[in-house]
């Protein structure tokens, strides 16, 4: 069994409940899908418990902007500073992991990508078309995505042979509890956000996948928002990023 999440944003308390909750159902392989750092005030801490505990870690577009590789003219204006925050107030040790680390993974028996398989870095896949399109080229027939903080999937038939039509896609919103049979056809899964949820439920979001049987869990746990808000409030970062931890928006 193994711990799939995405999108801790630097925000201990949450990561710290996500580890707690995944320990207590008895995994025993982690991967993050990125975006370790970016709008919350650990960054250290985060990578740190990363460094220590997953056993795949990508990059995410806001870890790969704090590290000036990519740039933040597209970003909201509280996302911006938030970059330029963590760069002045990140360890070197930080920085350094974060640079070592790639946004596509597909070693293991699911691929792994920040955003999409057809772009790792940046695609926000929301809709049943844009899915079609990433079930068809993905690496593997069951790959994860983080990027868009919202815990949903997509699925799709095999297609009978190469040359074939890709077939429709299917998406839903995945609330917590819900459970995937992943056995047969191709699938595009999004755990959700750890550290800064944006599907109107508040709490930190994991998946618990099982590559015996195939089967995808969704998990969310409570943590303590109003310590993550007091340190974002603390290190003079938006009042905003803050704020939208409590709504999950």
């Amino acid at each position: 069994q193994t711990a799939v999440f995405s999108d801790i944003h630097a925000n201990l308390p949450a990561f710290e409940a996500v580890l707690r909750d995944a320990e207590e159902v008895g995994v025993d392989g982690l991967w993050c899908l990125g975006d370790v750092v970016g709008y919350g005030a650990s960054p250290d801490g985060c990578v740190e418990l990363a460094r220590e505990h997953t056993d795949a870690c990508l990059v995410g577009n806001h870890d790969l902007a704090v590290l000036d590789e990519l740039d933040t003219s597209t970003f909201s204006s509280a996302a911006a500073a938030a970059v330029e925050w963590t760069a002045e107030n990140s360890k070197p040790e930080t920085l350094d992991f974060l640079r070592g680390l790639e946004p596509a993974d597909t070693s293991h028996a699911a691929a792994l990508y920040h955003a999409s398989p057809r772009d790792p870095v940046w695609e926000y896949v929301l809709w049943p078309e844009q899915a079609a399109e990433c079930l068809v080229v993905q690496d593997r027939r069951v790959s994860f995505i983080g990027h868009s903080h919202v815990a949903l999937f997509f699925s799709a038939e095999e297609a009978e042979s190469a040359g074939d039509r890709p077939p429709e896609a299917r998406g839903w919103q995945a609330g917590a509890g819900a459970r995937l049979e992943i056995d047969e056809g191709r699938w595009l899964i999004n755990p959700g956000s750890v550290g800064q949820p944006r599907d109107g439920d508040p709490r930190a979001a994991w998946l618990e996948l099982d590559t015996d049987s195939w089967q995808a869990t969704y998990h969310r746990v409570e943590y303590d928002i109003d310590r993550a808000a007091e340190a974002i409030e603390r290190a003079g970062l938006p009042e905003h990023l803050a704020k939208r931890l409590f709504v999950g928006r």
